[in-house]
C-alpha cells in the first residue's frame, strides 16, 4: 500500500503548523529552529527554557504541537505535561528524548504526549512527526519503541492489560499498522478509501479491544504482543 504525501494533512491548512519549542539547551533549540526553517508549512512560534515557562506560555501561544525535553530545571517536561493535562490546556506534544531517557518517556505518554523523537532526528522524520501529530496521529520511531518495550513491566500496572487482546479482525489490523506509522484518521480514510468517520469506528474498536484509552498506548501495545 502506498502511504499518503506526508506534507497533505499540512496543504490543506490555511496557516502553517504552528511549533513551540521547549528545551534548556540553547544549542538544541537554535539547532531544531534552524531545521524547521528549512521546511515548509511549519513555523516555530515560540520557546522554553524549562517546563515552568512552558506551562505559563504555551495557553496564550496556542501552538499547534510542542517539542518538549523531558530533563530541564525548575520544571521537568514531565511535570509541564502533568500540569497541563490537569488544566486542560496541553497541546499535541512529542517528547524529544535520548537513549537513557526510556522510564521518562514511557511516564510522559502516560501524561499525554503524543509521540517521541530522538534529539538527532533527522529533517525529514521531524517533518513528518510534526505533521503526523497536528494531524491528530500518533508518533513511533522503532529505533525508540523497543527500548520502551522494555520499560513496561515496570509500569504495567499503569496500563489495562497486557495480556493478549480480543481478536482484531483483518481491517483493524490495517488500521493499526497504519496507526504504527504515524497516520492520521484522515490519512487512514484516504489510503483505504473510505469515511472519516468510519476509520473513527475502527479506531474505537481497536482501543476497546487492546484495553487501552488513545492511539500512543495502543501502538505500543501492538508492538508488544506483536501486533504489527
Amino acid at each position: 500500500m502506498t502511504r499518503p504525501d506526508p506534507s497533505s494533512a499540512a496543504s490543506t491548512r490555511s496557516a502553517p503548523i504552528s511549533v513551540f519549542l521547549v528545551d534548556d539547551q540553547t544549542l538544541v533549540r537554535q539547532g531544531i529552529r534552524s531545521l524547521l526553517a528549512l521546511a515548509d508549512g511549519i513555523e516555530v512560534v515560540a520557546e522554553a527554557a524549562d517546563g515552568r515557562q512552558a506551562v505559563e506560555q504555551i495557553p496564550q501561544v496556542k501552538p499547534d504541537v510542542v517539542l518538549m525535553d523531558m530533563r530541564m530545571p525548575a520544571m521537568s517536561g514531565l511535570e509541564a505535561l502533568q500540569a497541563m493535562g490537569r488544566a486542560g490546556t496541553l497541546p499535541p506534544t512529542i517528547i524529544l528524548t535520548t537513549f537513557d531517557d526510556d522510564q521518562l518517556v514511557l511516564a510522559g505518554i502516560k501524561a499525554g504526549a503524543k509521540g517521541y523523537l530522538l534529539k538527532d532526528v533527522s529533517l525529514e522524520q521531524l517533518v513528518d512527526a510534526i505533521q503526523a501529530v497536528a494531524g491528530g496521529g500518533s508518533l513511533v520511531q522503532p529505533a525508540v519503541t523497543q527500548r520502551l518495550l522494555s520499560g513496561l513491566e515496570h509500569m504495567r500496572n499503569e496500563f489495562v492489560s497486557l495480556d493478549r487482546p480480543d481478536p482484531l479482525t483483518d481491517r483493524e489490523t490495517e488500521i493499526l499498522r497504519l496507526m504504527a506509522s504515524g497516520f492520521s484518521n484522515k490519512e487512514i480514510a484516504n489510503s483505504l478509501g473510505v469515511a472519516e468517520g468510519t476509520i473513527k469506528n475502527h479506531v474505537s474498536n481497536i482501543l476497546s479491544k487492546l484495553g487501552v484509552r488513545d492511539r500512543t498506548r495502543a501502538v505500543l501495545k501492538a508492538f508488544e504482543l506483536q501486533l504489527v
